[in-house]
């Protein structure tokens, strides 16, 4: 929008109208932001001008309709989750535990966190996070001199 108002392009194409902006009023501003700085608003799918009265009202229809089903999906997802967490369903994906002691010994060799992730087959934070939560617990395990 910044670019819009430095007058950096002159047209804003777009597959939908709903790829463009996530709710009615977003997109209403957007388009007499484009229209004040004399740019054009383009949708292919659509395929309407909305320079026009007309044309702004089925935009604005369209938009709301756009909104409407986004918000739709949003609640059968939320109460999909709902009903997988009732029934005992264990959501995202599985934890993994790394070997720390591997880990240690794989980095004393001078191995960087990537080439350890990739030899055990892991992402890196999950390396770096056993390697930083073993240094923790060893820590606490030793005894204070007092």
């Amino acid at each position: 929008m910044s670019d819009a108002h430095r007058r950096r392009f002159d047209a804003v194409i777009c597959w939908k109208f709903d790829r463009f902006a996530r709710s009615v009023s977003h997109l209403l501003r957007a388009l007499e932001t484009f229209k004040s700085q004399g740019i054009e608003f383009v949708s292919f799918s659509e395929q309407m001008d909305t320079s026009t009265p007309a044309g702004k009202m089925v935009f604005t229809v369209l938009g709301a309709v756009a909104e409407l089903e986004r918000s739709l999906i949003v609640e059968r997802v939320k109460a999909g989750l709902r009903n997988a967490r009732a029934k005992g369903k264990k959501l995202g994906r599985p934890r993994v535990y790394p070997d720390a002691h591997r880990i240690a010994a794989l980095r004393a060799e001078g191995l960087s966190w990537v080439k350890i992730a990739s030899r055990l087959g892991v992402g890196e934070g999950t390396v770096y996070r056993a390697s930083q939560s073993s240094a923790k617990n060893h820590l606490r395990a030793i005894p204070r001199n007092g």
